[in-house]
């Protein structure tokens, strides 16, 4: 297992352990080569980069956090950031793509069986088998205890109704980890997490929707009718799904940060190389205050934006609450990633807005970070209340 070296005095120390930094020139030269050369095709087709995952799969990019006695690499929510931010940086849908498996295992890893991790991860592992994470539905999106998807006890077994919608790697997905209500009137408490497995009768899936960004990453509607479930694939204890679906965007929501910090970084390195090159009124356009003040602003939103992904991280890795921290993280770095690209874009003037430039899929891949994993409202919202909460202890 790797091991973050991190530790706290006065405060947070960034500082990556010998092992951590070989691990992060390993994502970034698998980006450099394997994904950067390919991102405009896949941008283009909207085909799930199979070849891509299965080299990746290889090196130990993908299945991270699943333990080594299955067959992972056993990685902490830090490894994973770091990771995500260099595969990101090449192509953000390939990397959601890639690294979709590691959310859909989470609830796995906090609350599944030993029988159950034995079942599915060495699949995942192994057969290079895909897992996608069942939540948002039509009509539920940002209100996770909304969901109306069903799951009724019936003998050894539980009957699976509803529809869930922009479920990303469903296409190719064999596994799901699907959130449906035991009890559709306990509220946050009616609700519970189970495996359900793509073969099962009465589990099918849409064609890929259509979407402005992250093409590689398709999504699809995946719908459940009288599908029955084993009672031994219920992940955890009945009604714990909603407090689960909590605890893993706490661990998943970091590794998102860092991504979106990916895409910011690129923005920025592009913006910086075509500014320094291109000319006006006789001198490169980096020359003038208005377009070099946009690039330093560029380079603060990442570094700022690294620092609280990996901050997130790290209280996960310590085992400590990171709630606020993650939401932070997801706000500030989704936001960076859209600001950054859209200043791209503006630097590169009328190119910036052909195909033919790479920021122009920049800035449609970062849109969907302020969107998924939780809207930047809604973790403005965590963080308000995460605020009164701190003021409450304070009183007390």
């Amino acid at each position: 297992m790797l091991h973050d070296t991190m530790a706290e005095s006065t405060g947070l120390q960034l500082e990556l352990s010998e092992e951590m930094r070989m691990l992060q020139e390993l994502a970034r030269d698998f980006a450099r080569k394997e994904i950067l050369p390919r991102a405009d095709e896949y941008d283009r087709s909207g085909e799930w980069p199979w070849d891509i995952f299965h080299k990746a799969r290889e090196v130990g990019l993908v299945n991270m956090n699943i333990p080594e006695e299955y067959g992972g690499l056993g990685a902490n929510v830090l490894e994973e950031c770091l990771v995500a931010e260099e595969l990101a940086y090449a192509c953000s849908g390939i990397q959601t793509a890639l690294m979709l498996n590691q959310l859909a295992v989470l609830p796995l890893l906090l609350a599944g069986s030993d029988e159950q991790k034995k079942r599915y991860f060495p699949r995942l592992v192994d057969e290079g088998k895909i897992m996608s994470y069942c939540m948002t539905e039509p009509d539920a999106g940002s209100d996770v205890a909304g969901i109306k998807t069903t799951a009724t006890r019936k003998g050894d077994s539980y009957i699976l109704n509803g529809a869930k919608t922009w479920i990303t790697d469903a296409p190719v997905a064999s596994f799901f980890t699907v959130f449906a209500k035991t009890d559709p009137e306990g509220g946050h408490k009616g609700m519970s997490c189970f495996i359900v497995e793509r073969d099962y009768p009465g589990v099918s899936v849409s064609k890929p929707l259509e979407k402005m960004g992250q093409h590689a990453a398709q999504a699809a509607m995946v719908f459940f009718e009288e599908v029955e479930v084993p009672a031994s694939n219920l992940v955890g204890r009945e009604g714990d799904g909603f407090m689960l679906a909590m605890q893993v965007f706490d661990r998943s929501r970091p590794p998102v940060a860092a991504a979106a910090t990916g895409v910011a970084r690129r923005a920025l390195d592009e913006a910086v190389k075509y500014a320094g090159e291109r000319t006006a009124f006789g001198q490169p356009i980096a020359q003038f205050q208005g377009v070099g003040f946009m690039l330093a602003d560029m380079r603060i939103r990442v570094e700022a934006a690294r620092a609280l992904a990996w901050k997130a991280a790290w209280l996960a890795d310590q085992g400590r609450r990171n709630t606020l921290e993650a939401a932070i993280a997801k706000a500030f770095c989704a936001d960076a990633a859209m600001q950054n690209t859209l200043d791209a874009v503006q630097v590169f003037g009328g190119n910036g807005y052909s195909r033919e430039y790479p920021v122009e899929k920049l800035m449609r891949d970062a849109k969907i970070y302020q969107i998924y994993e939780g809207t930047t409202q809604i973790q403005k919202a965590i963080i308000v209340r995460e605020l009164y909460r701190d003021a409450r202890r304070g009183s007390q």
